[in-house]
C-alpha cells in the first residue's frame, strides 16, 4: 500500500525562513498577557489548499514582552508557507519561547473546518497559565 502522506509533507514548513520574532523590557512581574491573532494563513503542504485560523496566545512574561509588530510580521510569513497545523502551532511556541523566553506560554490554533473536520490544538510551556 503506497502512503499518502512522506517525511516530507510531515516536516513541512518546519524549518522554513520567518522573520525574526522580537521582544522588549518587561516592566512588572507577576502578570498574564493574552494575544489573539485571527487572521492567520498557512498552505497545506499535502493538497495546497489555504488553511485559516484563529491563534491565542496566553504567556506570563519574564523579562521580556513580545513585540507585537514583529509577531504580526511572523505570523503573518505563514500565509506562504506549506505546514500543518499541528507543526504551525508547535514551531510558534518553540520560535516564541526562544524569542520572549517567558516565565510560561500556551498557544492555542482554532482552525476553520475543511471537509467537515475542524481541529484545536494546543501546545504549552513551562507551568500552565491560569
Amino acid at each position: 500500500m503506497k502512503r499518502r502522506y512522506t517525511e516530507e509533507h510531515a516536516k513541512a514548513g518546519l524549518s522554513a525562513k520567518l522573520p525574526e520574532l522580537e521582544s522588549f523590557e518587561n516592566q512588572f512581574k507577576g502578570y498574564e498577557i493574552t494575544i489573539t491573532l485571527p487572521e492567520y494563513t498557512a498552505i497545506c503542504p499535502k493538497t495546497g489548499l489555504p488553511d485559516f485560523g484563529v491563534l491565542t496566545i496566553k504567556y506570563v512574561p519574564g523579562k521580556w514582552c513580545a513585540e507585537l509588530k514583529s509577531l504580526k510580521e511572523y505570523i503573518l510569513a505563514y500565509r506562504n508557507i506549506g505546514i500543518f497545523y499541528e507543526n504551525a502551532v508547535n514551531r510558534i511556541l518553540r520560535d516564541f519561547v526562544k524569542a520572549v523566553k517567558p516565565v510560561s506560554a500556551e498557544i492555542k490554533g482554532e482552525f476553520s473546518p475543511r471537509g467537515g473536520i475542524r481541529s484545536d490544538i494546543f501546545a504549552k510551556y513551562g507551568k500552565k497559565t491560569s
